[in-house]
């Protein structure tokens, strides 16, 4: 459920109906059920009727940086409001763009937006998105027919994260990861999670249990260094459970 106290932190001393409808109503129950739309799609929805009526104060900053947590993207932010502004009206659009700009600020340099991936590529959506949480992309960098091993950069949108797995070998075999953008998370079953940032080196024995993934409020981008060996393979296990990965 979506928790709010805005209302009766502002409001609650004259306008106490009013807060408690705010906080406990369009938050409360309306923001909350996601089972009619996602929290996503809500924020994408509450972003378009803002802009259409040109409310481009702090409520609408506010939801912003509930949009980008909820798991819009810049680029999509972008295209979302150019798509609007041919019916909301092009100042608005300017106007919202200087909100987007102050809310996304941490993924634009000089006005440039800037390239997930920690300067190896995004890539393509990871074709084992089967095996993950939320959206992750992977560009291949090197194959075992070029140098005998494999090198793949993975790139993970805030919150996503593997399932647990094992890289299996009989002799050989496992795996690195080296940090190259944004910050994450490793974890190997029956030890602490690890935080991981730029420029940190994991490396994962053959036959051990672990997942590994984004923070839950910044992108991640890590080369995953395939370690050559006998009968390699991997066995892919459950899901990295929300109730796991909220307390992390």
């Amino acid at each position: 459920m979506v928790k709010q106290t805005a209302g009766r932190d502002n409001l609650g001393n004259f306008a106490s109906k009013f807060a408690e409808l705010n906080d406990d109503v369009l938050f409360g129950e309306v923001w909350s059920r996601e089972d009619k739309l996602s929290l996503r799609d809500r924020s994408l929805v509450t972003i378009c009727v803002f802009m259409g009526k040109g409310l481009v104060d702090s409520s609408l900053r506010y939801h912003l940086i509930n949009a980008k947590k909820n798991g819009i993207t810049l680029s999509e932010m972008s295209e979302i409001v150019t798509h609007a502004a041919f019916y909301a009206g092009w100042p608005n659009a300017w106007a919202v763009f200087n909100l987007i700009k102050e809310v996304y600020k941490d993924e634009i340099e000089n006005g440039d937006v800037l390239i997930h991936g920690g300067g190896f590529g995004l890539g393509d959506k990871n074709p084992y998105g089967k095996y993950f949480t939320g959206q992750s992309y992977l560009n291949s960098l090197s194959k075992i027919d070029d140098i005998g091993f494999s090198i793949f950069n993975v790139t993970f949108e805030p919150g996503c994260r593997n399932n647990w797995h094992i890289h299996n070998a009989d002799k050989g075999g496992g795996q690195v990861l080296i940090c190259v953008d944004g910050e994450g998370w490793y974890q190997e079953e029956g030890e602490k999670a690890k935080r991981l940032k730029k420029g940190d080196v994991v490396t994962i024995k053959p036959n051990v249990k672990h997942w590994h993934g984004a923070a839950k409020d910044k992108w991640f981008s890590h080369l995953a260094v395939e370690v050559p060996g006998d009968n390699t393979s991997t066995t892919w296990c459950e899901r990295v459970s929300d109730s796991e990965y909220d307390k992390l």
